[in-house]
């Protein structure tokens, strides 16, 4: 018998080889299948968030287009902008506190499997929020809840189609991620690599995962562009290649955003410390601070245009020199303190955009400084104002191509590679000697400090509890 049941097993042997081949590679397939509606719907969500977010700031505008500032107006764009930020602050506190800020911290750590990712909560309050913060006209960017709100549409169809597979279910987050900020920027490649670089130790590299990231960005940005078009979204003109005598400058450059970078990590934390001692996350405070922005930046609508919003239109006008060198200054000066205020506060919104706008006020001041400083060189500021807007990033997100890919892509200033790399290199390296590190990381590293206070604290009270009623 023995010898007679030998054959049988032989025959059954490519059966089960086939079965297990199978078996292994169903999850990936159904990854790979999901992929690409993860970009559509991400990029459905975040071109709508970003349509919602116009729309509000379009109405404002419509009132106030044509017409003194009486009190009325006054009144009514205070109050509006003071209820939509109050709203926001509301949802964040009442419904889904994981959505305050950017939200990026809360995907890497869910990428590294220490915080959850509650989609059906996130999403409503996030793009609801988002819309009443950053159309008060807080000084906030649109990047990071896009990114949070793909990243959770990722776990929502896991979720829906049931996908038991840890692996599958962690590319499909990170594959929101990307889609989220493909379309919050339109630029696919550098969503793609903010996944692979910047999220590098959660993200979990094979070729399956890669795959699933650069269709989900694809079809995000397809999605984005049916919708608002291919252009890009910071209209510069395209800057010839810089003077190689001039190269060192942008090291020079790069060196003093890494400082500049370290600094603003430090004042985020501290800033966001300070509003919680302010709060004291009492619901009744919280959205108080909320609307104490939204009544600020209301009236700054009206007189100090320049300093609110998220900053995006008003980089071509500080790339193409309309400012002088003292208002350069000052801009930069005064938006780094509404910057820290806005983000700090806890408001759903991100800080990509503001960063890309500090960059570039800083990097035009130096670039024209260098051209009264340097007159031979034939120095052209608007190549420092695009190379401003990477190196700030890469100093404090500490992800350089990131940065670099970003810029390009939003600029469409393809020759200017050589001196992004310079300078984005400087300030990385700069704020690695300072010992400084992502803001991101350290952002979730305070979210998880607090937490585990939190838990231990309520420890202590159980304990306390029991021992007195005993």
């Amino acid at each position: 018998m023995t010898t007679e049941s030998l054959p049988q097993k032989t025959k059954e042997q490519p059966t089960k080889l086939v079965r297990r081949f199978l078996a292994s590679h169903k999850s990936p397939l159904t990854v790979l299948c999901l992929s690409p509606f993860v970009g559509l719907l991400a990029g459905l969500l975040c071109t709508g968030f970003d349509i919602a977010i116009d729309a509000v700031m379009d109405t404002r505008e419509g009132w106030m287009s044509g017409r003194e500032p009486g009190w009325e107006m006054i009144s009514l764009v205070v109050l509006s902008s003071s209820l939509l930020s109050a709203f926001g602050f509301l949802l964040v506190n009442r419904f889904a506190p994981e959505a305050a800020g950017s939200g990026i911290p809360e995907i890497e750590g869910a990428l590294d499997g220490v915080r959850p990712v509650r989609w059906w909560r996130v999403i409503p309050v996030k793009f609801f929020g988002g819309v009443g913060t950053i159309g008060a006209g807080l000084v906030l960017g649109r990047e990071g809840p896009s990114v949070q709100m793909g990243s959770s549409v990722g776990r929502m169809l896991t979720d829906i189609f049931r996908l038991k597979d840890d692996e599958g279910r962690h590319t499909l987050v990170a594959s929101g991620a990307a889609a989220g900020l493909a379309a919050a920027f339109n630029a696919p490649l550098a969503g793609i690599m903010f996944v692979v670089e910047e999220m590098r130790p959660q993200f979990r590299y094979n070729l399956v995962s890669i795959k699933a990231v650069i269709i989900a960005a694809i079809v995000a940005t397809i999605t984005y562009r049916s919708l608002q078009g291919q252009g890009a979204m910071i209209p510069l003109p395209s800057y010839p290649p810089v003077p190689l005598s001039s190269l060192g400058l942008f090291l020079v450059l790069g060196l003093l955003f890494g400082a500049i970078g370290v600094l603003f990590n430090r004042l985020v934390v501290m800033t966001m410390d300070g509003f919680d001692r302010l709060h004291g996350h009492k619901t009744s405070r919280f959205i108080a601070v909320g609307a104490f922005l939204g009544a600020v930046f209301g009236a700054m609508l009206l007189f100090l245009p320049k300093l609110t919003g998220e900053g995006v239109a008003l980089i071509p006008d500080a790339a193409h020199g309309d400012f002088a060198l003292t208002a350069l200054f000052g801009l930069f000066m005064i938006r780094l303190v509404t910057t820290l205020a806005c983000f700090g506060s806890g408001a759903p919104g991100g800080v990509f955009a503001p960063m890309l706008a500090l960059g570039t006020l800083f990097g035009t001041f130096f670039g024209m400084l260098c051209g009264e400083l340097f007159p031979g060189m034939d120095i052209t500021a608007g190549t420092f104002a695009v190379a401003g807007m990477g190196a700030l990033f890469a100093a404090t997100v500490r992800a350089p191509i990131t940065g670099i890919l970003l810029v390009i892509e939003l600029t469409h200033n393809y020759d200017l590679i050589l001196p992004l790399l310079i300078t984005t290199l400087g300030a990385t390296m700069a704020a690695q000697a300072m010992g400084g590190k992502p803001i991101y990381s350290q952002l979730l590293q305070r979210s998880l400090a607090k937490q585990k206070a939190k838990e231990a604290q309520t420890i202590e009270q159980d304990e306390q509890g029991v021992s007195s009623s005993s």
